[in-house]
């Protein structure tokens, strides 16, 4: 429905994006919110340095995980990868927060990057969390693990050897490699 919407419609201009996915992001019905992330991932181009606060708002109102891995993967992630001056202060923000959705978001922007995923950040942004009972933060360590593993298996094998990660963030790490 939002392809055929998109196509029939006009978009609204890049300048009034936020003012529009803030309007359907704060409707009550879930649809408005799917509806919001996509026209934020189509519109929100070229990427700008503010569009982190829109970022940053979907993730936190409205919070679940199918719609913070969205944003996660297809916003934040590109963000980063556009304007990597900004992530180590976003980022680390984030992490001291006790929002674990922006933490989870810290942990999954990197889903797509394959080769490019930087492994020291995502090695001392595990470490941060390390310990956490929270099942979305563990969850999210194992599948980035896992995503990780198609890309550079011996990596996720010797740091999950190394590291002390909680049974299930061990066990969605290695699932692909064992």
């Amino acid at each position: 429905i939002q392809k055929s919407l998109f196509q029939k419609h006009l978009l609204p201009p890049r300048d009034d994006i936020s003012a529009v996915v803030t309007e359907l992001w704060n409707r009550p019905e879930r649809e408005n919110q799917y509806m919001a992330q996509e026209l934020a991932k189509k519109c929100l181009k070229p990427i700008e340095i503010e569009d982190y606060a829109l970022f940053e708002f979907m993730i936190t109102h409205k919070s679940w995980w199918d719609t913070v891995d969205f944003i996660a993967a297809n916003l934040v992630g590109p963000y980063f990868k556009t304007l990597p001056g900004q992530r180590d202060s976003i980022t680390g923000k984030w992490l001291s927060t006790d929002n674990m959705w922006l933490q989870r978001t810290v942990l999954l922007f990197q889903l797509k990057y394959k080769n490019a995923l930087d492994t020291d950040f995502l090695a001392d942004t595990i470490h941060s969390l390390t310990g956490s009972e929270e099942f979305f933060i563990n969850k999210a360590i194992g599948w980035i693990l896992r995503e990780y593993s198609k890309t550079n298996p011996q990596w996720v094998r010797q740091f999950v050897q190394a590291t002390p990660l909680h049974p299930l963030s061990k066990r969605e790490g290695l699932r692909l490699i064992t």
